[in-house]
């Protein structure tokens, strides 16, 4: 999933002095605490056996990394590794000690868990809009940071908009992030959840949630008006814009003119089109 990021932590921590190896020291696990920035929710129970096993037998082999908080110490990175140390019953683990505030803290967690492939489509989706907002970057610039294109970005963070339920499901594996993109085009937003439930209770895969979603679509557009069929230019034409701009794209053309229509659903993600379009509003 967070293949790439060959730039990764040192994209966004050029002092040299943040990466110096560090002395390992052994501090006991009753002074670690968890690092609140985690983006990572979930944790295989079975996988954390497994570690935990080889932890009991050849030790860590890769310090985690902490900083000091008061009189503990905040795990930076290796929270899976600490966890496993607590199912092999170990007293104190191998750590490097390092001086950071909140927010590189914040980014070198979120930038570790990216650079590993068991994210979530949703966790990944949280970590980016996390480190858009709290250190202001557009979605361009963090693409760039990253290795990413900006829609592989856009389309990640799209997926915070489905319902709650909808998003448990992707982070459970029931649902797949294609599964999520698709029910996004729904132009009843309402209904999102309805439609899971149907794709979940009758095991639907993507291709047949697209021809269901089309199906209601044009349902829909039939409520209003007649729907004029669209020449396959104009359809791939659209389906490069959706995925461009990370939302659902109309073109509707009449004889030698027409308009294109572009879909928001929050004051955030209008923001965000407009950054894409490089259209400042005063």
């Amino acid at each position: 999933m967070a293949k790439g990021l060959g730039k990764g932590i040192n994209a966004f921590f050029p002092d040299e002095s943040i990466h110096s190896e560090n002395t390992v020291e052994y501090i006991a696990m009753g002074k670690l605490i968890v690092n609140p920035f985690q983006p990572r929710q979930i944790f295989n129970e079975e996988a954390l056996k497994e570690l935990a096993e080889s932890i009991k037998e050849h030790g860590i082999i890769q310090p985690i990394v902490v900083r000091p908080k008061e009189k503990k110490y905040e795990i930076i990175a290796g929270e899976r590794r600490f966890r496993a140390a607590q199912m092999a019953g170990l007293k104190e683990v191998p750590a490097i000690v390092k001086d950071m505030t909140e927010q590189q803290m914040m980014e070198v967690a979120i930038l570790e868990n990216l650079q590993r492939e068991d994210l979530t489509p949703i966790e990944e989706a949280e970590a980016y809009s996390s480190l858009i907002e709290n250190l202001h970057f557009t979605q361009e610039q963090l693409a760039k940071r990253l290795g990413k294109s900006r829609s592989y970005i856009a389309n990640h963070i799209r997926l915070l908009q489905l319902p709650e339920e909808v998003r448990k499901s992707i982070n459970e594996g029931v649902l797949s992030m294609g599964h999520g993109r698709t029910l996004l085009g729904l132009k009843n937003k309402g209904r999102i959840q309805e439609i899971a439930n149907k794709v979940l209770a009758q095991g639907l895969n993507v291709r047949q949630l697209e021809a269901l979603v089309h199906q209601l679509n044009e349902n829909v557009s039939h409520e209003t008006k007649k729907k004029v069929k669209k020449d396959v230019f104009v359809e791939a034409t659209e389906s490069q814009l959706r995925d461009y701009f990370g939302t659902g794209v109309q073109i509707r053309k009449q004889k030698n003119k027409g308009k294109i229509e572009i879909e928001f659903y929050s004051e955030d993600d209008l923001e965000r089109i407009l950054e894409i379009l490089n259209v400042k509003l005063d």
